[in-house]
């Protein structure tokens, strides 16, 4: 009925909504800083936009090709617009390369921890997963990645800045470990947290130019703070660009996005100022976990991920919890993932982590 590669595959359980969380543990108030997500919200250009479209030509099918916001996004990354394919979220990007690339039996790489679906995609396909360990660092480790290509291999996977550690590997390092792939394999550089690095030289978007088997993919669930609307993107050469709009469905994204996507694209000063303020706070973040004591890596990102060393990660987690904050439990025995929120969050979970950690 079903092909053998998804018969042992387990559904995706969401986790309860934060009302429901709300209710079930007895609290006014819940604070969800588990998800990564932008807690100062996206620009104010967005509401104005989706205002003055007010629900117009709901009836109609929207712009497939996405233009206006396909025209803004080459300019401001100097490519061409024929370059990038939209997808719903990445999630439908990370879908869409598995698809179009990998066949029962070919190989995957990816570095170990990482963001979860680029393994259950390729486990869909039929392919199998290679993980390649992180550096002491908590770096991708570009060298044994290198050293882990075989003849199978078919696409190597690079979250940069990675999730969950947080850490990030300079564009040189990347284009010099692309240099080095045969053709015959795609490299994906997924740059959902790139913003966060502070650096306007840190993205490897350019290198499409120089490396035809590079695929770099972008977000605006992250620093346009848009988690909701479901925008994502990849940039890459043909053949392969063809071969996705191929397969990719027509009409992916509503014009509810794509409005919201194109106004916020365009109010980069915005995403300039809340890009400072998470570092600001990033800082702050760091600065506790050092005087605490407790390890964590050096993040480029909007989380920071931590060792509970010498304690009990989950019992910090529900201590937490029953106090109305929520950090993400569950990628490492003894570590916990905290997005960066706002001041007055990150202070509250902070004095509540000095007294748990006195108890």
């Amino acid at each position: 009925m079903v092909k053998e590669a998804v018969k042992h595959l387990d559904p995706y359980v969401p986790e309860l909504t934060l009302e429901q969380m709300k209710k079930q543990k007895g609290l006014d108030k819940l604070v969800r800083m588990s998800a990564n997500e932008n807690a100062y919200g996206t620009s104010p250009d967005v509401a104005k936009a989706l205002d003055k479209w007010h629900y117009a030509d709901s009836n109609l099918y929207p712009d497939s090709n996405a233009d206006e916001l396909r025209e803004i996004i080459a300019t401001q990354f100097d490519i061409k617009a024929d370059k990038l394919i939209f997808g719903n979220g990445l999630d439908e990007i990370i879908e869409l390369l598995s698809r179009v690339i990998l066949e029962p039996g070919d190989e995957v790489l990816d570095p170990a921890p990482t963001f979860s679906e680029y393994a259950l995609h390729a486990e869909i396909e039929g392919a199998k997963i290679r993980s390649v360990g992180l550096d002491e660092s908590g770096r991708i480790d570009l060298k044994a990645m290198t050293r882990a290509i075989s003849s199978k291999t078919k696409m190597i996977w690079i979250c940069n800045p990675n999730n969950p550690t947080g850490t990030f590997l300079e564009a040189s390092a990347i284009r010099s470990f692309v240099a080095d792939v045969p053709e015959s394999i795609t490299v994906i550089v997924d740059e959902a947290y790139i913003d966060f690095t502070g650096g306007i030289h840190d993205s490897v978007i350019g290198l499409t130019k120089e490396f035809k088997n590079l695929v770099v993919l972008r977000t605006f669930s992250k620093a346009y703070g848009l988690a909701n609307f479901r925008v994502g993107f990849a940039v890459c050469s043909e053949p392969l660009i063809g071969y996705l709009q191929a397969v990719r469905l027509p009409y992916n994204l509503s014009t509810f996005a794509e409005v919201a996507a194109t106004a916020a694209f365009k109010d980069q000063s915005f995403v300039n100022q809340t890009v400072t303020k998470i570092i600001d706070e990033r800082k702050k973040w760091e600065h506790f976990l050092i005087k605490s004591g407790l390890p964590f890596y050096d993040s480029a990102t909007n989380f920071i991920f931590f060792q509970v060393k010498g304690g009990d990660a989950d019992a910090l987690h529900e201590y937490l919890l029953e106090n109305g904050y929520l950090l993400r439990n569950g990628l490492r025995k003894d570590w916990l993932r905290v997005t960066i929120g706002k001041p007055e969050d990150n202070q509250a979970v902070q004095k509540l982590i000095t007294a748990f950690l006195a108890k």
